[in-house]
């Protein structure tokens, strides 16, 4: 069993910020290739989900915004990660599980935005997320907008 945290940036310990953005690095630039800056001003208005293995070692990372920080109408949910070494552990589905079940605690009854990898549609869209607009190119990866809606319309 993976044992998740939440908390908001000013509670985070140095070490935790480390291990969030040692794991971010890790995957979003190194293992995908992608230079671009990780550090883009929003984690100081985020909450951050933390999963750690039995070991004790981060494995699996997601950040959550409210409205008007990455989403003029919508909170998000972003920078979701697992650790290579926790991959095929279904630790992804739980952190995303810990993630909705926190932004509808932050949040509550908001539609959530996201920005989805396209190559993870399916998963997205297991999770109750429909795409709702055009693919694109996000730091050179084909992504597209995806919602969660709470609200259902009328």
């Amino acid at each position: 069993m993976t044992e998740f945290i939440c908390k908001p940036f000013h509670e985070l310990s140095l070490q935790e910020l480390y291990d969030i953005m040692a794991l971010r690095q890790d995957v979003f630039v190194v293992e995908q290739d992608c230079p671009y800056l990780d550090a883009d001003g929003k984690d100081q208005a985020a909450w951050h989900i933390m999963g750690y293995d039995k070991k004790g070692n981060l494995a699996a990372y997601s950040r959550l915004l409210p409205k008007g920080i990455s989403y003029k109408k919508h909170p998000s949910i972003g920078r979701v990660v697992t650790a290579p070494s926790a991959r095929g552990s279904g630790i992804g589905r739980q952190l995303m599980e810990q993630s909705l079940a926190w932004m509808e605690k932050l949040f509550p009854k908001e539609d959530i935005k996201i920005s989805a990898q396209c190559y993870l549609q399916k998963f997205y869209s297991g999770l109750g997320f429909e795409i709702a607009g055009e693919e694109y190119l996000e730091d050179g990866i084909p992504h597209f907008p995806m919602l969660l809606k709470k609200v259902k319309d009328a």
